[in-house]
């Protein structure tokens, strides 16, 4: 079976990606303490609104929930908190208006002041549809030809394309660091990574992919999250590693952290997006990241 050759085309675009400058970099705020009553920001996208996961907050159609782990760092911290994060969100929502069902949406990046003293960042599924394309492309095919390998196909046809997303997304986070300290000079900034969907062995009818597609959609999730990391890295700023904090709660998992097509109605959630154990991992990485005032 063919495999989509990201893994060593990603190294070699993100070795060439240019730093930030000093002017822009986060380095100086890593460790920086985070009292009670700071201004706390959080910027994303759907894994970050976390929708049907308590009750709905923030802006109409952005399907984002009480229950994220925002409003869950928030609370253990005593934050004061602006979250703004909106499901199928872009790189380019952050400077731009987004349009969800039910009204518009002012770009995330206006929610960063100068009093801003966290912020936290998740995004890059979205992006031309790439999260998307396994969970509605990826599954029609599978279901049109379940002992095929369609989503691999395509994803050999498209490989260029993919490739260039995945830079994209690494450089796109750059960039938003230094939005970010533009308007916040002060703040630690935190790139926030996306949790382990799809098992890296064996299948289950809550991810209906074509088992034999099962490995390129694991390297999709896992080659945007590297590229969130990498972006962080080129940025100088910090970053929560989701990824291997979910190992072993993915989708087909006993205990899945990540609801399937048909989600446990008794857990909340949506399709193929967290569910709140997902999200209180997160916020637990948060609380120990944002407590090491000696990080680096």
């Amino acid at each position: 079976m063919n495999r989509w050759p990201l893994i060593a085309t990603l190294l070699l675009v993100l070795a060439g990606l240019t730093a930030c400058s000093d002017d822009v970099s986060a380095k100086k705020n890593k460790g920086a303490p985070i009292e009670a009553g700071d201004k706390y920001v959080a910027l994303g996208d759907s894994y970050t609104a976390g929708g049907y996961l308590g009750d709905q907050t923030g802006a109409e159609g952005c399907l984002q929930s009480a229950g994220n782990y925002p409003h869950l760092l928030a609370k253990e911290l005593d934050l004061e908190l602006d979250d703004v994060s909106c499901g199928g969100a872009r790189a380019l929502h952050l400077k731009s208006p987004q349009l969800p069902s039910g009204g518009r949406v002012p770009p995330q990046l206006d929610a960063v002041t100068k009093d801003t003293k966290l912020v936290t960042l998740s995004i890059g599924g979205n992006e031309s549809g790439l999260f998307a394309s396994i969970v509605v492309n990826c599954v029609n095919l599978g279901g049109e030809d379940p002992t095929g390998s369609p989503c691999t196909d395509l994803a050999a046809q498209r490989s260029a394309k993919l490739e260039r997303l995945i830079e994209k997304v690494a450089s796109d986070i750059e960039d938003a660091v230094g939005d970010i300290l533009d308007r916040a000079p002060g703040a630690r900034v935190i790139i926030v990574g996306y949790p382990q969907v799809i098992p890296a062995t064996g299948w289950c009818p809550a991810m209906p992919l074509a088992p034999a597609d099962y490995p390129v959609g694991r390297e999709l999730f896992s080659e945007v999250t590297r590229a969130l990391e990498a972006g962080a890295e080129k940025a100088d700023a910090e970053y929560i590693d989701v990824w291997s904090a979910t190992e072993g709660h993915d989708i087909c998992a006993k205990d899945p952290w990540v609801a399937g097509a048909a989600p446990d109605p008794k857990r909340g959630g949506f399709a193929f997006h967290p569910y709140i154990e997902e999200q209180q991992a997160v916020a637990d990485l948060l609380v120990k990241q944002l407590g090491d005032t000696s990080a680096d």
